[in-house]
């Protein structure tokens, strides 16, 4: 393959990743709306609501729906917010920060330094590939004479 070959490639493979990746954010917009939903819609029928995820999904989701960093303690909130059962946990914040760091590890999710001795984190969202090479450059080559 050639270069202007590749270059085509990866435009392409750019395009389809960006629209990947919107159809997920919108995904996971409509399924917060309905959680959202059920929840409202649980409380007025009496029922308490749960969720049938695990710690790690559960952060996840609370910060990729955060507007800002949240701390361990905003998480356990937000995740009892959302009926997520803490009674199996024996300290619940220590289990948070346990996924915190291994999301952290992960590149999932960012630190955001704060006051001293306080700390939050917020979800790392993708950061789409840029073409940093001026349009002309693989337009055309010369040749020698």
């Amino acid at each position: 393959m050639s270069k202007d070959e590749y270059l085509k490639a990866f435009e392409a493979a750019t395009r389809e990743m960006e629209s990947l990746t919107q159809q997920r954010a919108d995904l996971d917009q409509r399924i917060l709306h309905l959680r959202q939903t059920l929840v409202s819609l649980s409380h007025l029928c009496g029922l308490t609501p749960t969720v049938s995820w695990g710690m790690t999904d559960g952060v996840r989701f609370i910060l990729r729906r955060s507007q800002r960093p949240l701390t361990a303690v905003d998480l356990r909130e937000e995740l009892a917010n959302w009926g997520f059962d803490m009674s199996k946990y024996a300290n619940d914040l220590s289990a948070i920060h346990t996924v915190l760091k291994r999301l952290n590890k992960a590149g999932e999710i960012r630190f955001v330094a704060r006051a001293p001795g306080s700390h939050a984190y917020e979800w790392n969202r993708p950061v789409m590939p840029v073409n940093i090479m001026p349009e002309h450059s693989h337009s055309s080559t010369k040749t020698k004479k």
